[in-house]
């Protein structure tokens, strides 16, 4: 029996309402008695697939087509990452395959006014409360900086761990102190998630409005909204702790605050916020797509699934 698959792909996934991660490295995944699973050296692991938003795979990694058919089947996504879940490869598609809020986005990115717009909301949505409407970018950035500077200094005092400033070059990983590691570990994990989150309504990652120019800009502007919450004082305490895998130990931290967090549903309900605030009615109709449309410059789309011959036309 092959696995169950979603009734209506046009619909929007229900992704907020899933477990957040799993990270999984030397080891093999392939389907079982039609779930998935992982085979290590440590044993079997089931992998649940109908309940999770993001499988990560790192190095040592196999995974077989049934697998990757299961998983795209139920909504889950999956990201090809290097060791400790620090760098991001590839990643698979999101499970909806309606196009609207991809639009709207590439809208918003392509006109000034509105791209302007967008990341003047971006930068509000982290400041709840001020009123930063007659601020410029410049100050924006300027503020933000402030506040992610004053997380910081609020962490290593909470923690007693010295803090000497953000440092993280790949190709000196071992290098870093431990809670800069760990905080690459715990970010890592946290654009993971919002990765996962954009992809599965459709959007793309690399069309930002505050970062441009990376395959993942829009990743990191929807993860900044919650690094001083979750994962800056998660990279903190797990180097407090003294762990000896201290990316270790920020990973497994980071699946349980954003769990607690109830993160998934925010990150979705922020996303559609962000990007519905500019549209008319017309355009914010959540109801589940037609096959889709065929552009025309004059009406509109018009209707698509159906062939627009003459009557007689070989």
């Amino acid at each position: 029996m092959e696995a169950d698959r979603p009734r209506n792909l046009q619909i929007l996934p229900q992704f907020g309402e899933g477990l957040s991660y799993l990270y999984i490295e030397h080891a093999r995944v392939d389907r079982r008695d039609q779930a998935v699973a992982a085979w290590s050296a440590d044993g079997i692991v089931p992998i649940p697939c109908a309940a999770l938003a993001a499988l990560l795979l790192g190095p040592g990694t196999s995974i077989t087509h049934l697998a990757v058919r299961t998983l795209a089947d139920h909504g889950c996504s999956i990201l090809w990452t290097g060791e400790d879940a620090v760098r991001f490869y590839a990643g698979g598609t999101g499970e909806t395959r309606q196009s609207r809020y991809l639009e709207r986005q590439a809208r918003l990115f392509s006109d000034p006014r509105s791209h302007l717009r967008t990341a003047r909301r971006l930068y509000a949505m982290r400041f709840t409360g001020e009123d930063t409407s007659r601020l410029s970018l410049a100050q924006l950035r300027g503020r933000e900086g402030a506040r992610v500077r004053r997380a910081y200094r609020q962490a290593s005092d909470a923690t007693g761990v010295a803090w000497s400033g953000r440092s993280y070059r790949q190709d000196e990983w071992a290098a870093s102190d431990p809670v800069n590691r760990a905080l690459s570990a715990a970010n890592a994990c946290l654009y993971g998630i919002c990765h996962a989150a954009i992809v599965s309504i459709g959007c793309s990652p690399g069309l930002g409005f505050i970062h441009v120019g990376k395959q993942l800009s829009f990743v990191y502007d929807i993860a900044d909204l919650y690094k001083a919450e979750l994962s800056i004082p998660i990279a903190f305490t797990a180097a407090a702790q003294g762990a000896l895998d201290v990316s270790r130990s920020a990973r497994h931290a980071a699946r349980e605050a954003f769990r607690e967090a109830n993160l998934l549903e925010r990150v979705v309900t922020d996303l559609r916020s962000l990007l519905d605030a500019d549209c008319g009615d017309d355009d914010c109709d959540t109801r589940a797509a037609s096959p889709g449309g065929l552009w025309d410059p004059g009406s509109g789309p018009v209707s698509g699934g159906q062939n627009y011959a003459e009557e007689g036309t070989q």
